[in-house]
This record gives C-alpha cells, sequence and structure tokens, in this order.
C-alpha cells in the first residue's frame, strides 16, 4: 500500500493566526498522526527550546520545499543523523558554544562550530502592507567560507537588527505579524538555494523583559536563552536532497496551507494536481484585509486543523468525506 505523504506550510512574516511565530506543535502532532509522512518548514514547529515533531516529520527548509515540489530533485532522509555546521558571527558567544553542547550531550547530535570571517547581518523591516520584510548581507561571503567544509545541515545563530518599538509591541499584542521571522526565511532561503543543504536560523540577542506576561503564543521564546535548540534538533535528522532514489513530488497527496497565503509551493501543487487544502481558521494578515485567493485556485478550504484531520482520515477509510458530514467543503 503505498504510503500517506502530506506537505504542510505555515510561513512566518504573514501574522498567521496559528504558528508562524513560536511553532504550532500541537497542531502538528495531530496532523502526524494521520500520515505517513509530513513534510513540514522550520517555522511549523520551531519554538526556541521546544521542537515536538514526531519521527515521521521531515524538517524542510522553505526553498527546498518549493524546488522538491517544482519535482527538481527527490528528499531523502538520513539512515542516522547529519552532521550540523554551527555559523556564529564573531566573537563566539558563550550561549553559542553552551547551546550546541547541549545539542551534542541532550540530542547525541554530531556538530561542529565555525567563526565567520565576514558578519552575517540581519535587518528587519515591516512592508507597507503590513508584511514583515527584511535585508541580508554577508550571506555570500558566509557560503565561500563553508563550502568545503565537511556537514550534512546548517544552523545560523546571528544576531537580527529590529526596531525595538515594534519588538515591545509585538510581544503584547495580537494585530502585528512576527517582525523578524520574514528575514530569516530570507537568509536561510539564499543560503540553502547556494549550498542545497538544509539550513535553519536562531536569533540571539533579543529583548523580552524577564518579569514580563507575554501572550501564550511566544511564551516559548520568553523563556529562552539562545533560541537555538528547536533548530539543532530540527537539523539533526532532516531530509537531505538526493538526485536519486527518495521520495519524490509524485509521492505528494496534500499541501496544507493557511488560508490567505499564495506562492511558489502552491503554484507547483496545481502544476503537479496535487490538492491543496486551505484551513480558514488559520487568517493572515492578507486575507483579514480581504485578500482573496486567485480565480483559478483549485483549494478545498476546510474551517480548522480538526477538519483537515478528519478530512484526511475520511479518505484514508475509503469513505468520500462529504458523507459525513450535512454540509459541502467550500472549494474555491
Amino acid at each position: 500500500m503505498k504510503d500517506f505523504n502530506v506537505v504542510a506550510i505555515i510561513p512566518t512574516g504573514l501574522g498567521c493566526k496559528l504558528g508562524g511565530d513560536a511553532g504550532f506543535n500541537t497542531g502538528l502532532k495531530l496532523l502526524a498522526k494521520c500520515c505517513d509522512n509530513i513534510i513540514i518548514n522550520p517555522n511549523f514547529c520551531n519554538a526556541s527550546d521546544i521542537n515536538e515533531s514526531p519521527e515521521n516529520c521531515w524538517y524542510t527548509e522553505g526553498s527546498i520545499i518549493d524546488r522538491f515540489l517544482e519535482g527538481k530533485f527527490n528528499l531523502k532522509k538520513p539512515k542516522t543523523y547529519n552532521k550540523i555546521l554551527l555559523a556564529v558571527n564573531s566573537p563566539v558567544r558563550n550561549d553559542s558554544i553552551n547551546a550546541m553542547n547541549a545539542g551534542i550531550w541532550g540530542l547525541g547530535a554530531d556538530i561542529e562550530l565555525v567563526e565567520l570571517k565576514n558578519p552575517l547581518i540581519m535587518k528587519a523591516i515591516m512592508n507597507p502592507d503590513g508584511t514583515a520584510g527584511g535585508i541580508v548581507e554577508g550571506w555570500k561571503e558566509l557560503v565561500k567560507q563553508i563550502k568545503d567544509l565537511d556537514f550534512d545541515a546548517l544552523a545560523l545563530h546571528t544576531p537580527i537588527e529590529y526596531d525595538k518599538k515594534i519588538s515591545d509591541y509585538y510581544w503584547k499584542n495580537e494585530d502585528i505579524v512576527n517582525p523578524y521571522g520574514a528575514v530569516e526565511a530570507l537568509a536561510s532561503k539564499l543560503i540553502a538555494t547556494a549550498i542545497n543543504k538544509p539550513t535553519a536560523h536562531a536569533p540571539v540577542d533579543f529583548e523580552v523583559g524577564e518579569d514580563e506576561i507575554v501572550r501564550i503564543s511566544l511564551a516559548p521564546e520568553s523563556i529562552s536563552s539562545t533560541y537555538l535548540f528547536c533548530v539543532l534538533k530540527g537539523l539533526h535528522k532532516a531530509p537531505r536532497i538526493v538526485y536519486g532514489k527518495g521520495l519524490n513530488v509524485r509521492d505528494i497527496d496534500f499541501l496544507i496551507t493557511p488560508y490567505g497565503c499564495w506562492g511558489t509551493p502552491h503554484l507547483h501543487c496545481i502544476n503537479n494536481n496535487i490538492p491543496i487544502i486551505g484551513v480558514w481558521e488559520n487568517s493572515t494578515c492578507l486575507s483579514r484585509n480581504g485578500w482573496t485567493y486567485p480565480k483559478d485556485a483549485k483549494l478545498i478550504v476546510l474551517d480548522n486543523y480538526l477538519e483537515v484531520v478528519g478530512y484526511l482520515m475520511s479518505l484514508q477509510a475509503g469513505v468520500n468525506p462529504k458523507h459525513t458530514v450535512t454540509h459541502n467543503f467550500q472549494k474555491i
């Protein structure tokens, strides 16, 4: 019997109601129970020191997911583990070393630290439409420095420049998107595309008051000191790019996406006849501002992730989902 394989994404920088900030591990554990393999982008599970992704999760950088869905290559999990290269700016921070050693001791991970000759500079910005963006400098020099080193996955632990007023507001209010996540995604995309290896970033030097009570969805970040451990856990067994035998785009049964984001992965799924499920409850700043999907988008819209699970389980049971409810599923 063919495996049931799903790609599930939650982008950051769009103000998703669920995830995109400090992960959505509860939803991930639920979805993972109803499929054989689930490919996720890091923001689906990254929650500073917390990463609760089950064994059947494939922790995959966003641009690698894009190219995988385009059919450029296959994905394959390592038989054992990945050798992780941890790249940090100079001077090396003690907390970076402690976090690395925690990964070595706590995960049994193979991690080597490299001090960058030229700093990786990341600047978070807010776009006029309310989404987050960023500027990344020094990434080409980073790629040049590490390209001949022996490693399977790259962890980045560097600072992000940001507007402190925006940051302070973000920690306590829900009407603003994550101001840092988009520049992290951009840096990871640029570097992962250049090296063709799993890549993820964790920031340093966030300023959160020790006595502050933040929004519950950001609580994992408020108790972390390095924000790095979730990345090390994800990269430890992250799938690698392969051009031979492995998981292929033709093996994917569904893409699950928040309602209110549309881009490269969605278009590749349409081109490969992969059904797309949009989760209405997980809206974004775009959908809340009246944005709608393209008219030719082929999309199944379900109310929430519980309904998504029921829908997928119905299909696997050989039952038409329409016969399990009294209303029709909305399609766009």
